[in-house]
């Protein structure tokens, strides 16, 4: 069969239905199409670095990780285990799920040979899809956990198939996966190898599930996206049929955190795991797209309104809560604690690009806009080899990106939305043209009358707001030009009362011309329309003003009163330690009167705009009495941080002193090297045992903003120490414990005792009393004086619990 050897749509990955005889044609789609991402070619200084950085460094490590971590040679194992072969080392793979991170990675190569050919990558790609439909069994089951040992899987996995699906198995959550990287490369490079697989498990699920069979919903959602694409290349109606039954097999009666304790037509709050929720609302969105029901569009409207009129970050993160990876409450916004989990911003994108192609509101755009720009590659670092996997709008010094993690979702999604960011720029509908994101590039365009357009953009978004587009139709062409103006440039700061800009009345006019003459920027749904008969070379200009935004949140967000953020166009903006002339940023306040300016550093952090102004500056001195001073102010994109360094970091900056955190007076411990038996920073997930002296008072042991555990070690005998820069007499040491009530990850330690060095030997002071050990307060111990130029907190941890501290200090 000839196959174009092309991906058809966009990061949403819309696909063709003409690649295979369509069984079924379907009689209603999304009313919008996007413009292929294979079709735009991106050429700006921003966003192609981005995507080249995707290319040759996040693909290539990311499937690095993945054969160093076993993920790889899971596949292998299974295969083996199907053949009969004795399997030297049966234990089961770290997670579940851990199948799904190749699959991720499969479909960000694939989309990128789509665009640049890569033999090398190719052959790669091409073995590990041999590795995978080895791991298949005869009936085309596919889930290495339980075929690599089926008496003794992962104990989520349950003994049956199918078993604990809804709860913790991932079967159906990596099927999904699966079928998304299995289109992808089909479409990538016309082989169908990897197409055949996804074809013969989605053929098993058709024979197990539906009406008159077994009835089930998925505990992760994403295998309804996936059944959509395999629909929407075979049009096999029992795929699309089997995306509706499983959505519509949810609730009631199950558990909010996957969203099953509702019916989904019946749900109007965005609740739990936010992960999960924006892949449903996703799904939900191609099942009504292609089957007209309403009920799944009125839903996923009122949730949509509940997310960005209560729960949305002004970075676009969603997912308040580190407990569940889920929503909080209405207006529940910590910051220090933010979750924000990398995948959830993909996630969210993916929702509200469908809800534009539902809808052709540019609010939905706009909030993609967003969270692209902030929350999402905040996901990744500058050098595309690290990433965050919760993002939070304050730090203390705790966060830092990493390589890779022990649940590592969060890289492979990365990897396959940057390639696909292309595909977001235009959408067509009919004979009108929407131009949505702002970047340099050119395209190529067939609108519905079959007229070829050639369009192309030359802009420094986002820095700067002027855009040039040049539209070269290949005849005379009369179409209508839907023309995106932002909301951030109408003096909107989200589409709601969540955030507003304090000086929105000071918001520049927007201007639109077409070969120098003045267009009207009178707006439909978001969008400035300008239907003509177009010519070759005819210019378009749009100006964009870009003064630089105080952002402040409704007063229902407590974690924000009387604080304010800073955005500059789309760019939300942060303070952070590196800039900071005392490595300090927590400690600022930004007084109503104060003004900034923006300016274009090419030096830093690959390039970006800063503000600068004057902020003031909070301190204790020695007699703890509060000092301050003016001192100059620079803030980074929100995006750019965490580049040069853990360090504090600030989004929603103090606008009165009282809300401050005013920079302590060094203390022994704040002076000293910290040092300990957990893992190093330079290891995936670990924190920084300097966060025991960074002097935050913790509000119970339970607070998780800024402290240490030992995490993944548990059960056993680990130490944290303080070398002084001298020695010193000590008589007096207090520990403030870390616990998580709600599971037992981290709990009281069993025991507890003081060492100090004495020459190269450890010694146990002379306690003059027990060690206590007690929750929610400082748990103090006096001993002997004894000089000594280093500390050491010995815990020997409860059993299958691990341990942490919240602050240590030493008199």
């Amino acid at each position: 069969m000839n196959t174009p050897k092309v991906l058809s749509k966009t990061g949403a990955t819309f696909l063709l239905l003409f690649l295979f005889p369509i069984q079924t044609p379907a009689q209603t789609d999304y009313p919008i199409q996007p413009v292929p991402f294979n079709q735009v070619h991106v050429t700006d200084q921003f966003w192609a670095p981005k995507i080249e950085t995707n290319r040759r460094v996040s693909i290539p490590t990311a499937f690095d990780q993945c054969e160093r971590t076993g993920r790889i040679e899971n596949f292998v194992r299974a295969a083996k285990a199907i053949r009969g072969e004795t399997l030297t080392d049966k234990h089961a793979p770290g997670f579940p799920f851990d199948d799904t991170d190749p699959y991720k990675v499969i479909e960000g190569a694939s989309y990128t040979l789509s665009v640049t050919p890569d033999p090398k990558l190719q052959a790669y790609v091409d073995s590990l899809i041999d590795k995978i439909a080895e791991a298949q069994e005869p009936d085309g089951y596919l889930y290495t956990t339980r075929s690599i040992d089926p008496q003794h899987p992962h104990e989520w996995a349950g003994t049956a198939r199918w078993q604990n699906e809804e709860v913790l198995s991932h079967e159906l959550y990596n099927l999904g996966h699966l079928y998304e990287a299995a289109t992808a490369n089909y479409q990538a490079t016309g082989d169908r190898k990897l197409l055949d697989v996804a074809l013969r498990s989605a053929d098993l699920l058709v024979a197990t599930f539906g009406p008159g069979k077994k009835k089930i919903y998925p505990g992760h959602q994403i295998v309804e996206m996936g059944l959509v694409k395999l629909y929407r290349v075979t049009g096999r109606q029992q795929y699309l049929d089997l995306a509706k039954f499983l959505l519509d097999s949810r609730g009631p009666g199950g558990n909010s955190y996957n969203q099953a304790d509702i019916l989904v037509i019946d749900q109007t709050e965005a609740e739990g795991h936010a992960v999960r929720a924006t892949y449903m609302y996703s799904g939900m969105a191609d099942v009504a797209a292609l089957t007209g029901d309403t009920s799944y569009l009125k839903a996923i409207d009122q949730i949509w309104q509940n997310v960005v009129d209560k729960k949305l970050y002004i970075t676009g993160g969603i997912g308040a809560l580190g407990e569940g990876e889920a929503f909080g409450a209405n207006y529940q916004l910590p910051n220090m604690t933010a979750y924000n989990e990398t995948c959830a911003a993909v996630g969210n994108d993916f929702w509200n690009q469908r809800l534009f192609l539902l809808h052709g509101d540019a609010k939905y755009v706009d909030v993609f806009e967003r969270t692209l720009y902030n929350g999402l590659i905040s996901g990744v670092s500058l050098d595309g080899k690290t990433y965050f996997y919760p993002n939070p709008l304050e730090s203390n010094g705790q966060h830092h990106r990493s390589p890779w993690f022990g649940v590592a979702c969060c890289p492979g999604n990365i990897t396959r939305f940057m390639p696909s960011i292309p595909g977001y720029i235009y959408a067509q509908r009919a004979d009108s043209l929407y131009v949505n994101l702002y970047m340099s590039n050119t395209a190529e365009i067939t609108m519905a009358s079959g007229r070829k357009i050639n369009i192309a953009q030359e802009t420094r978004y986002p820095w700067n707001g002027n855009i040039k587009i040049t539209i070269n139709p290949s005849a005379p062409a009369n179409f209508s030009l839907k023309v995106r103006i932002p909301g951030w440039a109408r003096g909107e700061a989200v589409p709601g009362d969540l955030y507003k800009f304090s000086d929105q009345s000071l918001t520049p006019a927007v201007h639109l011309q077409v070969n120098g003459q003045d267009q009207s920027t009178a707006l439909d749904h978001g969008y400035a329309t300008i239907t003509r008969i177009w010519h070759k070379g005819d210019t378009v200009t749009l100006t964009l003003p870009m003064p630089v935004h105080r952002v402040i949140a409704n007063e229902k967000v407590e974690a924000d009163r009387d604080r304010v953020a800073l955005q500059r166009g789309p760019i939300v903006y942060c303070a952070e330690w590196a800039d900071s002339p005392d490595k300090h940023v927590r400690n600022l306040v930004l007084e109503p009167q104060q003004t900034f300016a923006a300016e274009f550093d090419a030096n830093k952090l690959n390039g970006i705009e800063v503000l600068k102004g004057k902020a003031l500056a909070y301190r204790f001195d020695a007699h703890h009495q509060l000092q301050h001073s003016e001192q100059p102010f620079t803030a980074i994109p929100y995006y750019a941080w965490a580049n040069r360094g853990p360090g504090q970091m600030e989004v929603w900056i103090a606008s009165r002193a009282a809300l401050a955190h005013p920079t302590p007076f060094p203390t022994l411990a704040t002076i000293s090297k910290v040092t300990s038996s957990g893992p190093t920073m330079a290891e995936n997930g670990a924190r920084d045992p300097h966060l025991v002296a960074d002097q935050e008072e913790p509000n119970s042991s339970a607070d998780r903003s800024s402290s240490y555990n030992w995490l993944p070690k548990r059960g056993s005998q680990e130490w944290i120490q303080y070398d002084f820069p001298q020695a010193t007499q000590i008589s007096t040491s207090a520990v403030y414990w870390q616990i998580t009530p709600d599971r037992r990850d981290i709990s009281l330690p069993a025991r507890w005792q003081l060492l100090y060095r004495d020459g190269n030997d450890w010694k146990p002071v002379a306690a003059q009393g027990p060690y206590p050990i007690e929750k929610d307060k400082y748990n103090q111990v006096t001993f002997k004086p004894v000089k000594t130029q280093a500390l050491r907190l010995v815990i020997e941890m409860q059993p299958e619990s691990s341990a942490g501290i919240q602050e240590w200090r030493v008199q």
